[in-house]
C-alpha cells in the first residue's frame, strides 16, 4: 500500500465526497471535502498542505472556476487531478494550459484513486518542478501497465486531438507508422475514452503466429477439434466481447485468414474449430501495422476490401525523428519511470546529451529511445552515453541520409537507375519496396553497430529474417 496520504476532494455531489472518504480512509489515508473552491480556500487550504487535490468537474462548468494559481505554486499542477465524466472534454483545454495533465474518468474503482496517489508520491515537490513543468502545448497522460501517452510536437497534438474525436465513435481504426512509434499506446488510447472502457482491451499480435495458431487464437475452438484440444477454449473475439480487439501487425496476415477475418467484420459472427454453431460477438477492431499498406495491396499480399473494411479511419504516427523536439521531454520522463522501476536514483540529464539524442535518427523510435535510458541510468556514464550516440549519428549519416519521411536515402551507394522501359506497376513497386528495404536495414544496422540482434529487435523482425534480408540485399558491414 502507499503511504498515507492526504487529500483534498472538491465536488458538489455529496454522495461523490461521502464515496472518495471512505474509500481513502479505509486504507488509512486522510480525506478533507469541500463543496466549492471558495469553501476549500477558506476552510481547507489555510490549515493543511494536501498531497493530492482532486477537482470534480462538471459538464458545461466554467473551466476558469476550476484552476487557481495559488494552488498551482503551492502544491505543483503535478498534484493536482481532475475527476470528470467519460467523454467530457469541456474543461480539456483550459486544463492544459494551466498544466494539468492527470485526469480520473468517472465511474472509478478505490484502486484507481490508490494509483493516482502514489503517482503523486513520486512527483517532486512545486519548486522543484518548476524547470520541467509541461508547457502549455503537450499532453502526457498515464495509461495501464505502465504506459504513457505523450505530445507537445504539432503533429502529434493533432493526433491526440483525432483520438479524442474517434474514441467515442464505434468505427474501425487502422493505426500506421514505423516499429517502435507507440501504435499500441494509440490504440489504448481510444478504447480508454470509448463507451466500451470499462470491458476488456484485447491485443493479438498477427505476426507472431501462423496462419493455423492465429485462428485458433482469434476465434477459438471446441475441445477435440484437433490433437492436443482436451477442452475448449474460447478466442479473443470472444474475449473481446462488448470491448476492443486490436488486430496489431495485421499486415502480417496470411491471405487466407484475411478472408476469414473479412467475413467476421461484415456480419459479425464466426465459428470456432470443430464447432458446428457460430458465435456472434459484439467487439470494436482496431488494426495497427508497420507495412506500406498501398505497395501490400499493390503486390496483392494484402485485400484491399478487407483494408477499407479496417480503414474507416487511418492515424498516422510520425517516426521519433519527425518530432525531435519531443525528445528531451521523453528522455526525462523515462528517467523518472526507469529509476522508480529499477530502484535507481533518477539522474539530470545533460544539455550535451540531449542535443546528441535530438541529432540522431532513432530507427527503433521510443522503443530504442527507453533502452537507450535505461542502459544511461544503470552505467551512470552520460559522457559515454553521448559518445555512443554521436558515433552513430556519423555512421548513419555517412551510409544513409534521413529525411523527414517513412524512409531514408542512400548518400554513399549508388542509387539504382530507373527503369529505361516500363516494365508495369508491380515491378516499380517492387523496386521501391526492395530500395526502401534495404536502406532501412542499413541505418538499423548503422544505429546498432552491426549488432544484427539488436538491429532485428529495432525493426521487429526475427534474427533469421534480418540474416536473410541482409544476404538478399548484398548488405555487409
Amino acid at each position: 500500500m502507499t503511504r498515507a496520504a492526504i487529500v483534498v476532494l472538491i465536488s458538489r455531489d455529496q454522495n461523490l465526497r461521502l464515496l472518495v472518504q471512505r474509500s481513502l480512509e479505509s486504507e488509512g489515508h486522510s480525506v478533507v471535502c469541500a463543496a466549492t473552491a471558495a469553501e476549500a480556500c477558506s476552510d481547507v487550504f489555510p490549515k493543511m498542505a494536501p498531497d493530492l487535490l482532486l477537482l470534480d468537474t462538471v459538464r458545461g462548468q466554467n473551466a476558469d472556476t476550476l484552476f487557481s494559481a495559488e494552488w498551482q505554486k503551492t502544491l505543483g499542477s503535478c498534484r493536482i487531478a481532475l475527476l470528470s465524466e467519460m467523454g467530457d472534454d469541456s474543461w480539456h483545454n483550459q486544463a492544459e494550459r494551466c498544466g494539468v495533465h492527470s485526469v480520473l474518468n468517472k465511474p472509478f474503482l478505490r484502486q484507481d484513486l490508490e494509483k493516482l496517489i502514489a503517482q503523486m508520491e513520486e512527483a517532486p515537490a512545486a519548486a522543484e518542478t518548476v524547470s520541467q513543468t509541461l508547457a502549455c502545448d503537450q499532453h502526457l497522460e498515464e495509461l495501464e501497465n505502465g504506459r504513457f501517452f505523450f505530445a507537445t510536437s504539432p503533429a502529434m497534438l493533432k493526433i491526440y486531438k483525432n483520438i479524442r474525436v474517434l474514441a467515442p465513435v464505434d468505427i474501425p481504426v487502422l493505426i500506421l507508422g514505423e516499429s517502435g512509434v507507440g501504435k499500441e499506446i494509440v490504440a489504448m488510447l481510444l478504447h480508454k475514452y470509448h463507451c466500451r472502457a470499462a470491458k476488456n482491451f484485447v491485443n493479438v499480435n498477427c505476426a507472431a503466429l501462423p496462419t493455423e495458431l492465429l485462428e485458433s487464437e482469434l476465434f477459438g475452438y471446441e475441445a477435440g477439434a484437433f490433437t492436443g484440444a482436451v477442452r475448449a477454449k474460447p478466442g479473443k473475439f470472444e474475449l473481446a466481447d462488448k470491448g476492443t480487439l486490436l488486430l496489431d501487425e495485421i499486415g502480417e496476415m496470411s491471405p487466407q485468414m484475411q478472408a476469414k477475418l473479412l467475413h467476421v467484420l461484415q456480419d459479425g459472427t464466426f465459428s470456432r474449430l470443430g464447432a458446428r454453431t457460430s458465435t456472434r460477438a459484439d467487439v470494436r477492431v482496431l488494426a495497427a501495422t508497420n507495412i506500406d499498406m498501398e505497395a501490400a495491396m499493390a503486390e496483392k499480399r494484402f485485400r484491399e476490401d478487407l483494408y477499407y473494411r479496417l480503414s474507416t479511419f487511418a492515424i498516422t504516427i510520425p517516426p521519433l525523428r519527425q518530432r525531435r523536439e519531443e525528445i528531451p521531454f521523453l528522455m526525462q520522463h523515462l528517467v523518472m519511470r526507469a529509476a522508480s522501476e529499477l530502484d535507481q536514483q533518477p539522474i539530470t540529464l545533460s544539455e550535451r546529451l540531449l542535443s546528441a539524442a535530438q541529432e540522431y535518427s532513432w530507427p527503433g523510435n521510443l522503443r530504442e529511445l527507453r533502452n537507450f535510458v535505461i542502459r544511461t541510468l544503470v552505467l551512470q556514464d552520460q559522457e559515454g552515453a553521448c559518445n555512443e550516440l554521436r558515433v552513430k549519428a556519423r555512421a548513419a549519416t555517412t551510409s544513409v541520409t534521413v529525411y523527414p519521411g517513412p524512409h531514408a536515402v542512400s548518400s554513399s551507394a549508388p542509387q539504382t537507375p530507373p527503369p529505361a522501359a516500363p516494365r508495369g506497376m508491380r515491378s516499380a513497386v517492387n523496386d521501391v519496396k526492395n530500395r526502401a528495404e534495404s536502406l532501412m536495414i542499413q541505418e538499423a544496422l548503422a544505429a546498432s553497430g552491426w549488432n544484427r540482434r539488436r538491429a532485428a529487435t529495432d525493426l521487429n523482425i526475427s534474427y533469421r529474417a534480418l540474416l536473410y534480408k541482409i544476404q538478399q540485399h548484398g548488405l555487409s558491414a
